[in-house]
């Protein structure tokens, strides 16, 4: 008996919940054609509208959710593409401005190699020595092209050094500002002649007599004497002038035209000459 009870239970909420319908149904048709707005009619009313209110709500925010993730699924993908886009761009405005960089240090190259005797031949560094005993630098043109020990070596901006050591492909190059580089130069304002060599960063200009005008802003020039270099090719510029009570000879500090640390393509003037002492 306890069994048949238990299975006749769900049943009977069927039935409860249908008759509950069916009477609100019965309701519903019973008073569609009355014009007066009653109390069920209100409250059935509150009901479904409360029922729609929070069905709509949930609906709605479902609608934005998903549709604000698929938007901004679409917004990371853009972002993603612009960024690839953008990335591409710098590169290739990178390696533009490169090229302009390279054309324009070429053509002053150019330019130079056109004033200057000939045979010349065009260089680039490949490299620094890595000893420390002199300030040298490696490039990529050696005995096979014809590069030959004590031959001078310029840029567009002025002296660079001397070519120091020759192998096949390669030869080695003693920068100017070393201090056993050794450099004819003048005075190009007053003519008044000197040794350049170098000392740290800077050159000093040796054996200038006291009574020969120098001051700050001088340029300074090869003189051609010892038929190293050819004359008047830029060495630097004065920057500071001593005149100590002792000795002949003014102290003299000149800033290099070459910037040392920028250099990438150099001029071989084709003349064999002995390395300066």
């Amino acid at each position: 008996m306890r069994r048949k009870g238990k299975r006749y239970q769900p049943l009977s909420k069927i039935l409860l919940l249908g008759f509950c319908i069916a009477l609100f149904m019965i309701l519903v048709v019973s008073t569609a054609g009355n014009k007066e707005f009653n109390s069920p009619h209100k409250f059935v009313l509150e009901i479904i509208g409360t029922a729609q209110a929070g069905v709509t709500s949930v609906l709605s925010s479902c609608k934005n959710v998903w549709y604000g993730y698929v938007a901004l699924w679409d917004v990371r993908k853009e972002n993603n593409r612009l960024q690839k886009e953008l990335q591409e761009y710098k590169a290739i405005n990178i390696k533009y401005r490169e090229a302009m960089a390279v054309s324009v240090r070429l053509e002053k190259l150019l330019e130079m190699k056109e004033s200057l005797p000939p045979p010349t031949l065009t260089a680039q560094i490949i490299g620094k020595d890595p000893s420390q005993w002199f300030r040298t630098i490696i490039i990529d043109r050696g005995a096979s092209d014809g590069v030959e020990k004590g031959m001078p070596v310029v840029t567009a901006a002025g002296v660079v050094g001397q070519v120091m050591n020759t192998a096949p492909h390669y030869s080695k190059v003693l920068l100017a500002n070393d201090p056993s580089s050794a450099i004819d130069g003048l005075v190009q304002e007053t003519r008044a002649q000197g040794i350049i060599k170098g000392k740290d960063n800077i050159y000093k200009l040796h054996y200038v007599f006291k009574n020969s005008e120098v001051i700050p802003g001088d340029q300074i020039v090869t003189s051609g004497l010892g038929g190293v270099f050819p004359k008047g090719l830029p060495i630097g510029t004065v920057s500071k002038v001593e005149n100590n009570r002792r000795g002949m000879f003014q102290q003299i500090e000149v800033l290099p035209a070459v910037n040392f640390t920028q250099l990438e393509y150099l001029i071989i003037i084709m003349k064999s000459n002995s390395l300066a002492e």
